[in-house]
């Protein structure tokens, strides 16, 4: 029980030695952007930001869809009518490059690099959207 809780406490350290971005200043850096969230340079996701803390979403292969975000204390908070739940991360910066962690990610699960993307998504299916 000790060496979960020692390796726990080393494996969260890292996160917890970062300044997170705030609600404002992940809004500041991410409106108007296509974003893709990659880890060890495969890309998982990527997402388009609007207007109004509005958010389009596309995992790779899949649909997009479209959603919103919201603060919640330290976390940015993402709801997607289409799918259950309220998905919220951490974000924070290292140097010039932005991070991100899915507050339901495994201890040892990497954090993924946020890149602007250099394309726009590619919405597939009868409701792409505008």
């Amino acid at each position: 029980m000790r060496v979960g809780i020692l390796v726990w406490l080393l494996t969260a350290q890292p996160l917890a030695a970062q300044t997170l971005m705030t609600a404002e200043e992940f809004d500041d850096w991410s409106r108007g952007k296509t974003l893709d969230y990659a880890v060890d340079g495969q890309i998982l996701g990527s997402e388009t930001y609007f207007a109004g803390r509005r958010v389009r979403d596309a995992d790779r292969g899949g649909p997009c869809i479209d959603g919103s975000w919201f603060a919640d204390g330290e976390a940015i908070c993402f709801v997607y009518p289409a799918i259950a739940g309220v998905h919220c991360w951490h974000y924070w910066r290292e140097g010039e490059t932005v991070v991100a962690q899915p507050l339901s990610a495994a201890p040892d699960t990497p954090p993924q690099q946020v890149t602007e993307a250099s394309a726009p998504l590619a919405c597939t299916g009868p409701d792409v959207g505008v």
